[in-house]
């Protein structure tokens, strides 16, 4: 049994389990899947995203990863909160789903659901993001999440497409409360 960390109405954001590890290797070795992720050149082994696994806990006090769940339960893909500084109240966060899944809603709820992890249980006050010019999915995500396009460097990194420019978005607290429609009582 998975534990759920949260539920929405097509995906659920849960505990990687050591089992998911296989499945999240082989998305990493997919091209299609890399080709706007940090770095598409990666290939990477079992072993590593083994070790990757085994170092989640002692990486806990600046990076959260889940598995993104579909209505079966079954791995889709996983989303991170990263660089966590609790000083500042801020944090990064990123994602990526198996080509399987793509272009079902499934990354659109599960960035909802991680804004209300971060906002409503690690009471941060802003939570970026950043992904490529020519990953038009992604930024569909990111802008329907309520996140806003905040700066970008020209032609910064190398894609199978040439070079790209790297777009950073971010999102106040204040913004994605007004935006779920959440009251200061609610969401304190």
């Amino acid at each position: 049994m998975r534990p759920t960390i949260l539920k929405g109405e097509k995906v659920s954001l849960g505990v990687i389990l050591r089992e998911d590890i296989p499945k999240i290797w082989e998305w990493k070795n997919d091209r299609e899947v890399t080709r706007s992720l940090a770095d598409p050149s990666d290939v990477s082994t079992l072993e590593e995203w083994e070790k990757w696994y085994e170092n989640l806990a002692s990486k806990k006090p600046t990076k959260r990863a889940f598995a993104i769940l579909n209505e079966e339960s079954k791995i889709v893909g996983i989303v991170i909160v990263s660089r966590i500084d609790f000083r500042n109240g801020t944090a990064e966060i990123g994602y990526f789903l198996g080509k399987e899944y793509w272009n079902r809603g499934y990354a659109s709820e599960a960035v909802k659901l991680i804004l209300e992890y971060c906002f409503r249980y690690m009471n941060l006050r802003k939570v970026f993001a950043r992904t490529y010019e020519n990953n038009v999915a992604s930024i569909r995500v990111l802008e329907k999440n309520g996140f806003r396009l905040v700066g970008k460097l020209r032609k910064h990194m190398w894609t199978p497409e040439g070079y790209v420019d790297v777009l950073f978005y971010d999102i106040m607290r204040e913004e994605w409360k007004a935006s779920t429609g959440l009251s200061e009582r609610q969401n304190g």
